[in-house]
């Protein structure tokens, strides 16, 4: 009989495991992954950014934690001698329009109680010389990291406090009781007293194996990304950003600063054709059926048909792709852009068809579930852990 069980070796479950033990050092604790390691899946297939809280509804959960974890993450770092680089982020505007938008994040950055500045079109050009626009926005706090090796670090600091992890156990069903929770895998059943569930992906069929109705689906969106040639890993000196187009699910094309050295272009947002699709040959008929016949993930679609299909279009067609980044560095060509791995985002979407805007949690007597955990996630790990260990003492008390 464990105390807790930990489902989830992504960042915000090894996160949530290391503050637990921290907090109850004498209990006995289990995280399970269905991978071979931590890390697998949106820890390791993203852009590695350590967020400042730029674009997330003040007050919200979001944009609370992103502010919380960007400090956190580099603390971590400092302490595990962790390399990082707070290279800092500039939002570009390319025309008028953009401008007036540019004016509501300035707004919005302000609420969120960042350090921001506000940059002419000859400011923009004298800190990124082959970046073109008619203004921007500095955001300072912004970082990159491996966000990879920030998990393997909070493993080992789990494991260092008595914590177990076991790799290769997928989770096949749970079974919530009046004192304890089983939870079945393919190497056999475990009991805890408690269950957290991190599941990125699989977040809304794990919550099913409790018998619930999340009142959610999870859909999965690709992000694809391109490498550009060694020849541009100086071509910018900080992360790239368009400005938003509200109208969009998604931010945009961006260039990354890799904390490698290298620099990427992206990422796009088009629909995966199955959960873990990492690849555009990834298909699985059950998850497709199961997509086009869930009313909200319909509702998603057919509201935003158009962007969909802009992005299917950009994400077949190299050239599309290219314009989008064109419009801030023109430099760039065809030929710069290199193959790359793509991430899939685990998205919730409500039955009414509306994409889950702040971080989710469904909760019972003895189980929290974190059930929407897109970008920030990552950078928000720490603060997202802490949330949920404030939520464990509760509980328990």
């Amino acid at each position: 009989m464990y105390d807790f069980i930990i489902i989830g070796g992504g960042i915000i479950g090894m996160s949530t495991a290391m503050q637990l033990i921290r907090t109850y050092p004498d209990r006995k604790m289990l995280l399970v992954e269905k991978e071979s390691g931590p890390a697998h899946h949106q820890t390791g297939h993203n852009s590695g950014v350590i967020h400042a809280g730029v674009y997330y509804t003040p007050g919200s959960l979001k944009a609370r934690f992103c502010l919380e974890g960007n400090r956190a993450t580099k603390a971590f770092c400092d302490t595990h001698g962790i390399a990082y680089d707070e290279c800092g982020k500039l939002l570009v505007a390319t025309n008028d329009v953009e401008m007036q938008r540019m004016q509501a994040l300035w707004e919005r950055t302000e609420a969120n109680g960042l350090e921001r500045h506000w940059l002419s079109s000859a400011e923009l050009k004298e800190r990124e010389p082959n970046i073109t626009g008619v203004g921007g926005i500095f955001v300072p706090s912004s970082g990159i990291v491996n966000y990879a090796r920030v998990t393997e670090a909070m493993a080992d600091e789990f494991q260092r406090l008595g914590g177990e992890i076991r790799y290769a156990t997928e989770v096949t069903g749970l079974e919530e009781r009046a004192q304890e929770v089983v939870v079945k895998t393919r190497q056999g059943d475990f009991t805890g007293r408690y269950l957290l569930s991190c599941s990125g992906l699989m977040a809304d069929r794990v919550v099913r194996m409790l018998g619930l109705d999340p009142g959610f689906t999870i859909c999965p969106f690709r992000g694809e990304y391109y490498l550009l040639p060694e020849k541009h890993n100086r071509i910018v000196n900080h992360l790239i950003y368009p400005i938003p187009d509200p109208s969009m699910p998604f931010l945009g094309v961006h260039l990354t600063r890799m904390i490698d050295g290298t620099v990427t272009v992206g990422p796009n947002a088009v629909l995966a054709f199955k959960r873990e699709g990492y690849r555009k040959t990834d298909i699985s008929v059950g998850d497709l059926a199961r997509m086009f016949t869930n009313p909200g993930i319909l509702k998603v679609l057919k509201a935003n048909l158009k962007p969909g299909l802009h992005e299917m279009k950009n994400s077949l067609f190299k050239g599309g792709y290219l314009e989008e980044v064109r419009k801030y560095c023109p430099s760039i060509t065809k030929a710069d852009l290199g193959a790359y791995p793509a991430g899939v985002r685990a998205q919730a979407v409500s039955r009414d068809g509306k994409l889950v805007d702040d971080f989710l949690f469904v909760n019972t007597r003895r189980t929290i579930n974190v059930c929407n955990a897109p970008s920030p996630a990552a950078t928000s790990a720490i603060p997202i852990g802490a949330h949920i260990v404030e939520k464990v003492r509760a509980q328990v008390a």
